[in-house]
């Protein structure tokens, strides 16, 4: 398979990774063969990248951390948290709890994979999928830093619920809320407020996990909000969501800014150890993402040109490639080669190509 752009994708091309709604049912599967009017269709859904086949790379397979079924279970269980929500209603944190377990345990399984945030996204389903992506980062990062079972489990509620204050309640409910808030908060800061408070009343659910929500957007030199916390006032675990967060929505983007490629999201995090993000947390983080995806087109600084076939778990950023010549825009059959660059190590990759 290959991981190109919406608008290079030819009519007659086969979907290679089944697109999700946001409350985990398949909205287009895989092995559909794509016409104009569903390629129309997924633009106008927000949809800008896509996994297709090729023969050519049948046997790229796309290892991941979590499965897709643990993967849809989750999104089906938040969706239905945030519709009981939505209606007013209490939602049933076991479930959630219970998805976030499976999380926890495949990751604890697949130590040695990287993560590669590989879902489609579409306008619907993109704050379902962050929070499951947020999650699945965030016990990655936390299984790396030491914490134990019991921690990872309070951490995956507050990652997954981290954005919980930005769901609209019944105007009743809303009323309630807003007088129970701070005064003086901006919209971006009465969402952390609300999380916090959210998750506060349900007795199953940690004040370490509300805490979460409340200081995800807290930065370690006091530059963030709500409380413009610094350094050790920030809880470790809101530390962690924080990076999580961030580096999802970089690569997701939104109606103002375009999203950015693994490699340019991880070398602004890089940039900001330190200052924004916990140098420690980002280490951590560095470890485990797989900063070129596999599935996608890349040119290396020799000219070659090639597709990401493989990682390394203590590398992410030297990945293996298969590589080929290109003439007339046509990628030809002969000439091919896999290269390590962990052990090629003059050669660098010098652009993702996206097509």
């Amino acid at each position: 398979m290959r991981h190109i752009t919406v608008d290079t994708v030819q009519p007659g091309n086969v979907l290679a990774r089944t697109i999700y709604t946001n409350d985990g049912r398949p909205l287009l599967n895989s092995g559909v063969q794509l016409t104009v009017g569903m390629l129309s269709t997924l633009r106008r859904l927000g949809v800008t990248m896509l996994y297709i086949e090729d023969a050519r790379f049948q046997d790229i397979v796309v290892e991941e951390v979590v499965s897709e079924t643990t993967r849809r279970e989750a999104l089906s269980n938040f969706s239905t948290a945030v519709q009981h929500m939505q209606g007013g209603k209490d939602f049933n944190s076991k479930a959630i709890s219970q998805a976030t377990g499976s999380i926890i345990d495949e990751i604890m399984k697949n130590k040695k994979v990287l993560v590669s945030l590989s879902d489609i996204r579409t306008k619907d389903n993109r704050a379902f999928i962050h929070a499951i992506n947020v999650t699945i980062l965030s016990i990655v990062i936390g299984s790396n830093m030491g914490l134990n079972r019991a921690q990872m489990s309070d951490l995956a509620l507050g990652a997954m619920f981290h954005d919980i204050g930005k769901i609209e309640l019944p105007e009743n409910m809303k009323r309630e809320e807003e007088g129970d808030l701070p005064t003086g908060l901006s919209s971006d800061e009465k969402h952390t407020w609300r999380g916090y408070k959210r998750l506060r009343k349900k007795n199953e659910i940690s004040i370490v996990a509300a805490h979460c929500c409340l200081q995800h957007h807290e930065h370690i030199d006091g530059s963030g909000f709500p409380r413009g916390l610094s350094g050790d006032e920030i809880h470790p675990y809101a530390k962690i969501v924080a990076v999580a967060n961030a580096f999802d929505n970089l690569i997701a983007g939104d109606e103002d800014t375009k999203p950015m490629l693994p490699h340019e999201a991880t070398e602004l995090l890089m940039s900001l150890a330190g200052k924004k993000f916990d140098h420690e947390v980002v280490v951590q983080f560095l470890r485990s993402v797989a900063v070129y995806p596999t599935g996608i087109s890349i040119k290396l600084d020799n000219g070659m040109v090639g597709i990401i076939v493989g990682q390394h778990k203590g590398l992410p950023s030297r990945p293996i490639v298969r590589v080929f010549t290109k003439e007339d825009g046509e990628w030809e059959s002969h000439e091919i080669q896999e290269l390590d660059l962990a052990k090629e190590t003059t050669l660098f990759i010098q652009k993702v190509m996206n097509e």
